[in-house]
């Protein structure tokens, strides 16, 4: 099994690496390439990825402070995937002694080839010596600190200027670990009581999120959620409680319509069917036919039956004529610098002009969605990032443009005011609200 979960994490760095894909496509990729089956070497080889990974930019230093400059760029990809392992665990996990180490790079070896290995075999004992606190005394305090807490330097910067160092400090150690786990028990298929009881038979553990209606954290369960016979028949969906909140700031009703931009792969399309009761109109809209493979896929499991597919770019003019929407939701592609701990990947592409980028992106999305609330409507916008370009920098303008909407309350209040003195936005925090970084702004459509 060991060797097996080895391969399988090598395969996958490799995939996030060479493919610039997430941790969880990179590993299903790889399991099925290399025909690994076993839950447990599956569950092993993702927490060797995941917590390599979340260290990458430290581990590189290691490595390049044990070799030579470029020897880390340089090294051939799965070379490059197995130093990285090697070096979390002898440094950071549990290979820190010379037999561990020594049975590492051996399955290293049996893996890649003493061939691959051999332009790296002499730094795997250099690394072994190191002492990393040692290698990261005389450094300047933002590239230190960006070691001492897995960050690309900028983005150190940033946080220290937007949130404060201490905050700042206490947000990344909370992207060391991934947050709880939430679920959205779903009232379209039984009762709340019936639900609650039935998840109890099969071992699911639940404490309710007492600010939000159909939300509760999982403190316990005996198997992998989506296993449980509750999950294959829709009794509840995996969502983030900052996904919940943003949904029940949208407060849709039953006979509304609703458009759902950028709605795959469906935790949020299936939400608001479940609050309007299966009664009214959804229109969910993505541009990626593969996501709405797994779109449909959820609307079946979930009972959802108001929802209707549209594949197109919200980033161009949407092909639903002269709709108007008792509300429209953007969640529009973002940075994540929310969800780094579950998606830690997502860091070592972050630069400014990314976000540049994204909110280019997201000032176009917000201006098309806009053109389809009614009077008296909608716009509810969410990201989950916590960059302030992205978020109230964004909303701000579009008032600026926009002066027929109004910033409304974004109820039920669970995070804390947004910055820049918007008061009725949220922000959710990792390390303050045990959720996914997330911003939710309600946009009101006035009335003529």
């Amino acid at each position: 099994m060991l060797r097996d979960a080895w391969a399988l994490a090598i395969e996958g760095l490799y995939l996030i690496d060479q493919k610039q894909i997430s941790e969880r496509l990179a590993l299903t990729r790889a399991a099925r390439e290399l025909a690994i089956e076993n839950s447990s070497t599956r569950g092993l080889a993702h927490k060797l990825v995941m917590e390599t990974v979340r260290r990458q930019n430290f581990l590189d230093y290691l490595v390049t402070y044990a070799s030579t400059p470029n020897f880390i760029k340089e090294s051939d990809p799965k070379v490059r995937a197995f130093l990285r392992l090697y070096t979390f665990q002898t440094k950071m996990g549990e290979g820190s002694n010379y037999e561990k180490a020594a049975s590492i790079a051996k399955i290293g070896r049996s893996i890649l080839g003493w061939r691959r290995m051999k332009r790296a075999e002499e730094a795997l004992g250099k690394i072994l010596g190191l002492e990393p606190k040692d290698v990261l005394k005389d450094l300047k305090d933002t590239q230190k600190k960006a070691f001492e807490t897995f960050q690309p330097p900028f983005f150190v910067k940033y946080c220290f200027k937007l949130l404060g160092r201490r905050t700042a400090l206490q947000y990344f150690n909370s992207m060391l670990s991934s947050p709880p786990t939430y679920v959205r028990i779903n009232t379209l298929k039984m009762s709340e009581e019936e639900l609650l009881e039935k998840m109890h038979d099969e071992g699911v553990t639940l404490e309710k999120v007492e600010a939000l209606s159909h939300t509760y954290k999982v403190t316990k369960a005996v198997q992998p959620l989506v296993r449980t016979s509750s999950f294959k028949d829709g009794l509840f969906y995996i969502q983030d409680k900052a996904s919940c909140l943003a949904s029940e700031v949208a407060a849709p009703r039953s006979g509304m319509t609703l458009i759902d931009a950028c709605a795959a792969p469906g935790a949020k399309t299936t939400y608001f069917a479940q609050l309007m009761e299966n009664r009214g109109t959804i229109l969910s809209i993505d541009y990626s036919k593969r996501r709405f493979k797994v779109w449909k896929r959820e609307i079946e499991r979930m009972g959802v039956e108001i929802a209707s597919p549209i594949i197109a770019d919200t980033y161009n003019p949407l092909p639903i004529g002269n709709v108007k929407a008792d509300i429209v939701f953007l969640d529009p592609p973002c940075t994540s610098t929310g969800v780094f701990s579950r998606l830690p990947s997502a860091k070592w592409r972050l630069t400014r002009r990314l976000i540049k980028h994204m909110v280019d992106i997201q000032w176009k999305m917000l201006n098309s969605c806009a053109k389809f609330v009614k009077e008296g409507g909608s716009l509810v916008y969410s990201t989950c990032s916590i960059t302030l370009e992205e978020n109230e920098n964004l909303i701000e303008r579009f008032l600026r443009w926009h002066l027929d909407f109004t910033l409304e309350d974004a109820k039920p209040r669970l995070g804390c005011s947004g910055l820049r003195g918007q008061i009725h936005s949220q922000r959710l925090y990792p390390h303050l609200h045990k959720c996914n970084g997330f911003f939710v702004a309600k946009l009101k459509a006035c009335t003529k």
